[in-house]
């Protein structure tokens, strides 16, 4: 269905190519992961095997030529005064527009004299014609079933795209694309803002679709039940490695692989060493013996030492510098997080007493929560979407009043917001003024400090409004940490995160020793993180208590 050969790209004024020599197949019913961190070629890639942008060398070839694409890009591309309907449906507008000619035409037909008749008849069976072809292309039935897997069905089809929240947007453009029956899907980010029942609808739609999907995601339990084979793409050499299986087996591949050659170089540090030792043993008794003795032949057995030291050590260059030499494993450049030393706390954290919370007192959201945070707890907040997850965080934070009830934030509590929509975040800043304006540091150990955080060089003068999704994310933890927080109270935090990222963040809770509030829809991470889950769903809340994990 698909065939990648060979594609490099490379952009003006950047030293190393983006991609380099990139190949490989999506046949019917395989469902491939592209994986890779942030800024490693995945969206670029995507957008040559769209047609976006050309590749400097290579070709992209759909089989057959005429193979219906489905694209899923991680923005939806709709006017906020769109229906719902015509992002659904992409020929709904069209079909409206010849319903309404159709009923013209019809009426001209009925008044018209019979000198007209012949050309009104015409006219009239060709809009007939387009409609019955535009009638074909719109499954009311199949839209229904969609938009209620992915918890759309409540909304009027008549709704403004602009009314709808990110995650709504990002469910519609997926239903779109899944109601036009594509024989190849490329999903760019499919699992972002789903919950969780909406994510195991789309891993059983995805298991049960009969052609070929290529899809980036950094949700590791999504690709372990979806996908059967995963292309890895390095961002050191630009090339993709091929692994079957889901990412659960490509990881244990990698780790197998890393553990392997950690054991060859320390064989080989012992076997240098030795070397080393034999040429350091062999010269020194060549030495010993020439300067011992004056007989001549002792001195030309010295010699003769002295010359098998020398043949010993150029044997040891050779060695060192020999392709078969095992290269230590690198350890990449990662995000690195280190909460440090916080202020403690009491005992409760976070008090909600009789709590209501919403945008209307007529109809709250959540009523009567009686709940506490208690120091060390980490609490993730799961349920679907639309039923109140981010109203309860930014309640308790303060950004909205309660309704009824109080929230009560303990003694010595400092906390650290992460918005889902990164709105904390002044577009017009950089991220050196940004980490200058919450911390007493030098212009220096400000741009040490975000290096830390994968920005270097001029990376640290960028407009916020130019970064990417996964660079605002980071920037947003790299806040938290100069603040010195000892709450976290974390929307999704690893929406637009990479795998390694949000395995760091994950090793960075782990060690953090004040307590964390997250809504998030990653599994894997919910199994590492929490001690607690509050479920919402259907304006209740009802409490579970767990051991992760990292616990």
């Amino acid at each position: 269905m698909l065939v990648v050969s060979n594609i490099s790209k490379h952009f003006p004024g950047v030293d190393e190519p983006v991609l380099s020599n990139i190949s490989f197949t999506v046949n019917p019913g395989e469902r491939v992961g592209l994986i890779g961190p942030n800024g490693c070629g995945k969206t670029t890639l995507l957008r040559i095997i769209t047609g976006e942008i050309a590749p400097d060398s290579g070709s992209v070839t759909f089989v057959p030529a005429d193979l219906r694409v489905g694209y899923l890009p991680q923005g939806l591309d709709a006017s906020d005064d769109a229906p719902l309907r015509d992002v659904l449906y992409p020929g709904a507008a069209a079909l409206r527009r010849v319903e309404a000619e159709v009923e013209r035409l019809a009426g001209a037909l009925a008044a018209a004299p019979n000198g007209q008749m012949d050309d009104l008849m015409r006219a009239y069976g060709d809009a007939l014609d387009r409609l019955e072809h535009l009638s074909r292309q719109i499954d009311p039935g199949e839209g229904e079933r969609v938009l209620a897997g992915l918890h759309l069905d409540h909304l009027p089809l008549d709704t403004p795209v602009g009314t709808l929240s990110g995650g709504q947007k990002t469910r519609l453009g997926l239903a779109a694309l899944l109601v036009n029956n594509p024989q190849l899907l490329i999903l760019d980010e499919p699992t972002n803002h789903l919950d969780v029942s909406a994510l195991e609808w789309l891993e059983a739609w995805l298991q049960a679709f009969p052609g070929g999907a290529l899809i980036v995601s950094h949700d590791r339990t999504f690709l372990d039940e979806t996908v059967n084979r995963v292309a890895a793409i390095d961002a050191r050499t630009h090339t993709a490695r091929l692994f079957e299986g889901g990412y659960s087996r490509y990881a244990a591949a990698i780790r197998s692989e890393q553990d392997k050659q950690w054991a060859q170089w320390r064989d080989q540090q012992v076997e240098i060493a030795r070397l080393q030792a034999d040429v350091r043993r062999t010269m020194a008794r060549a030495v010993r013996k020439e300067n011992a003795t004056q007989d001549d032949h002792q001195r030309r057995y010295a010699k003769k030492v002295a010359k098998r030291a020398k043949a010993k050590e150029t044997r040891l260059k050779r060695y060192l510098e020999s392709g078969d030499r095992v290269e230590k494993p690198g350890s990449t450049w990662g995000l690195k997080l280190d909460f440090g030393d916080l202020p403690p706390t009491g005992q409760d954290v976070v008090s909600l007493d009789g709590l209501s919370i919403g945008y209307a007192p007529s109809a709250p959201l959540l009523q009567d929560l009686n709940l506490r945070l208690r120091a060390g707890e980490r609490i993730a907040v799961l349920g679907p979407n639309g039923h109140g997850k981010s109203t309860l965080l930014k309640t308790i934070v303060g950004e909205l009043p309660p309704l009824a009830g109080r929230v009560r934030i303990g003694a010595s509590v400092q906390i650290g917001y992460l918005a889902q929509q990164q709105e904390i975040l002044d577009p017009r800043g950089n991220a050196l003024d940004t980490i200058l304006s919450e911390a007493r540091l030098s212009h220096t150990d400000a741009r040490s400090f975000l290096h830390y955080f994968l920005f270097s060089g001029d990376e640290v003068f960028a407009p916020i409004a130019q970064l990417s999704y996964g660079e605002r994310a980071r920037l947003m933890l790299a806040v938290l940490v100069a603040r010195g927080a000892n709450l976290l109270v974390l929307d999704e935090p690893i929406n637009h995160l990479d795998v390694p990222g949000r395995e760091q963040f994950e090793t960075a809770l782990a060690a953090f020793q004040g307590s964390a509030l997250a809504v998030v829809h990653d599994r894997y991470f919910v199994d590492k993180f929490a001690t607690t889950i509050w479920h919402i769903q259907d304006g209740a809340l009802t409490e579970e208590i767990r051991d992760p994990m990292l616990a």
